[in-house]
Order: structure tokens, then sequence, then C-alpha cells
């Protein structure tokens, strides 16, 4: 399902980027490494593009992914309509610099 590994077993990798996408949709934004905001770039794409399609059974497919009802929700009643008429690049990402402590390149990344 994810592409990179980042150290991680699979069901922590996943837990990992449930939390981000969780947090990435219900605030629009979030400041994290860059390979963790390219990833979440591109499941974010998937899951906006899921909810273009606001069926039922799409919607069932997001909140099994996400696990919280009112980010699914936000996705799409608010998020995929503003997006309707785009066909991928809904994020944009920011190089922030290195991060204090381990020098990680930071980014930033928000929805367009």
């Amino acid at each position: 399902m994810f592409y990179r590994k980042l150290g991680r077993n699979s069901g922590n990798r996943k837990a990992l980027f449930r939390s981000i996408l969780v947090s990435f949709f219900r605030y629009g934004r979030i400041e994290t490494t860059i390979t963790k905001a390219k990833e979440v770039a591109k499941h974010s794409a998937a899951m906006i593009t899921l909810a273009q399609k606001n069926t039922l059974a799409a919607r069932r497919q997001a909140i099994a992914e996400l696990q919280d009802e009112a980010v699914v929700r936000k996705l799409f009643e608010e998020i995929a309509p503003t997006y309707k008429e785009r066909h991928g690049g809904f994020t944009r990402i920011y190089r922030k610099g290195p991060r204090r402590g381990d020098a990680a390149e930071m980014a930033i990344i928000e929805l367009i």
C-alpha cells in the first residue's frame, strides 16, 4: 500500500500515515519531513479522487481507510467539491529547511 518504508514495519507505517492523513484533511496544512510529505501527497490525491465519486461505497472505503467519520464527512462535503474540476495536483509542498536536533529536511504540505 505505501511505497516508502521509513524504517517501520507495515502496521506502524500504516498507522503513521493514517494519522498524518487525518491531520492533513482536518487542518488542510501540516509540517512534516519531505519523504512523509511526498507520501501523504500521493495518498491524499487518491482519497480526494475517491471522494469526488461521492457514492456510498466510496464513503465506506474512505471510512475504512481513515477511521474518522468527521474527517471523512469534511473530505466529502467540503474538500472534494472544491476540486470538482481538477484531475490531480491537489497538494503543494514547500521545503522548509533542516529540523533542529536531527537535521531532517522539513516541509509544509497544504491543499491548494
